[in-house]
């Protein structure tokens, strides 16, 4: 997926970390003077120093949208000072999360991307974006809200180590900051750590400096200027806070829901299991049901339409009871075109405006969700693409398939399945590597045991 973040400070940060360490390409915007505070963990910093790094990821700034292009297709994030994120004409991300904390929308419409994410204050979610996240500390921080508002902002900073707003510094006199203690140095309550217009900044509780702003900015009396945490763990002064990772967890959590909210997923089990002997979906592989792996994991996919093409009582009756709408398969000798097209008729029927389908075999009994996840993903950064899954750059199953190629999937004849149209499109199918444990599909009784790979 393309991620537009607007805001680059430390919970920016954090929310592009979540996004970047999945695979996916993200851009931040940024304001031409950041006051970012805790800019150790911020993202925000490339706008004076050009380059930055915050656990072993890596952004530059970039001037425009060429050289945005060449950081995100070389694995960074790219950092623009664009104010009013007009780089999402150009850019069309995918998710727009607005992340500047300005107590207030300052423009963000749901329209700006396909799912648009709002932190804090000033976004109600379902009116001017598709979700809003609360970033009040506390029992609901994180909270995904799609038709209410995030609660006021108080002002008043979380609770660390004991203290609230002791561990702010704030600017004593109008001017510029002059530092006189370091991100990370040891500090004692009373003593002065800045100067702001010439005037002292006293540290008021002991601990390590875990924020203080550049020296040399313009700053207002009262305007927050440093952090410091009394726990004096200097490692944490180096790290994304649990609120940053939190929130990026709820960021993407909402974005995955959105596009699966958009995609299907049958799963084919009618086949007459020929080379078996017997009914193999019924087969126990570690200790249950080789079937009932898929359901495991197609629990982890709630926002998704589930299907199940079968013909067989056990399955259709533990599908119904979790909730999988059930396509009977009363012809599996008629190849498993046939069994392809009952559970994609189904699908369409339970949600008439899917837009992509994943099909899945009943026969893998090692495949993840992570897999499904990113056949899911892949398919958002390369839109109207056959994505499946494969090995060394062979195809295998699970397959996703956009709408266009619905017609021709109904059209299919026999045992050879959407295979037939990869051939015919060989240049829109897009392979993602996958383990080959994973791609085991059970055909004998000796390919359950794979001890051995």
């Amino acid at each position: 997926m393309k991620i537009l973040i607007k805001g680059a400070g430390d919970l920016a940060t954090g929310i592009a970390a979540a996004f970047f360490r999945r695979g996916h390409q993200v851009v931040m915007t940024e304001i031409a003077c950041p006051l970012t505070v805790r800019r150790q963990v911020a993202f925000s910093r490339t706008v004076y120093e050009k380059r930055a790094v915050v656990e072993e990821m890596e952004a530059v700034l970039v001037k425009d949208a060429s050289q945005m292009q060449q950081a995100v297709s070389s694995g960074k994030v790219a950092v623009i000072v664009d104010p009013e994120a007009k780089i999402r004409e150009v850019y069309k991300p995918d998710v727009l999360v607005d992340a500047i904390l300005a107590k207030r929308n300052t423009g963000t419409k749901k329209g700006d991307a396909p799912c648009v994410i709002g932190l804090g204050p000033g976004f109600c979610g379902g009116k001017d974006c598709y979700a809003a996240l609360e970033t009040m500390r506390g029992d609901t921080l994180g909270k995904i809200l799609y038709d209410s508002t995030p609660i006021p902002n108080t002002g008043v900073p979380g609770v660390v180590g004991g203290y609230s707003i002791e561990r702010l510094l704030k600017a004593s006199g109008d001017g510029k900051i002059e530092p006189k203690a370091k991100i990370g140095d040891i500090v004692e309550k009373g003593q002065i750590v800045a100067y702001t217009g010439g005037k002292p900044v006293y540290a008021r509780v002991a601990g390590v400096v875990r924020g203080m702003l550049q020296a040399g900015i313009n700053v207002k009396t009262g305007l927050k200027i440093g952090d410091v945490d009394p726990r004096k763990d200097i490692s944490l002064v180096y790290k994304i806070s649990d609120k940053s990772n939190l929130l990026g967890m709820q960021a993407y959590k909402v974005a995955e829901q959105y596009f699966c909210s958009q995609t299907g997923i049958v799963v084919l089990a009618a086949g007459r299991s020929s080379r078996y002997g017997e009914n193999k979906l019924l087969a126990e592989v570690g200790g249950s049901p080789m079937f009932r792996h898929i359901f495991e994991v197609l629990k982890e996919f709630p926002m998704c339409e589930k299907v199940v093409s079968t013909r067989f009582p056990q399955i259709m009756k533990e599908a119904k009871e979790q909730g999988i709408a059930v396509a009977e398969n009363n012809h599996p000798e008629w190849g498993i075109a046939y069994s392809l097209q009952c559970g994609l008729k189904k699908c369409m029927e339970q949600k008439p405006d899917v837009k992509k389908i994943l099909f899945v075999v009943g026969d893998q009994p090692y495949l993840t969700a992570k897999t499904l996840r990113r056949l899911m993903g892949v398919s958002v950064q390369y839109p109207g693409k056959i994505i499946c899954a494969g090995t060394h750059g062979r195809p295998g199953n699970p397959v996703l398939w956009d709408q266009k190629y619905f017609q021709e999937l109904l059209k299919l004849e026999g045992d050879t399945g959407g295979r037939q149209i990869m051939k015919k499109y060989p240049d829109e199918v897009i392979i993602c590597e996958t383990t080959k444990k994973e791609l085991h599909d059970i055909d004998q009784k000796t390919d359950i045991d794979l001890s051995g790979q």
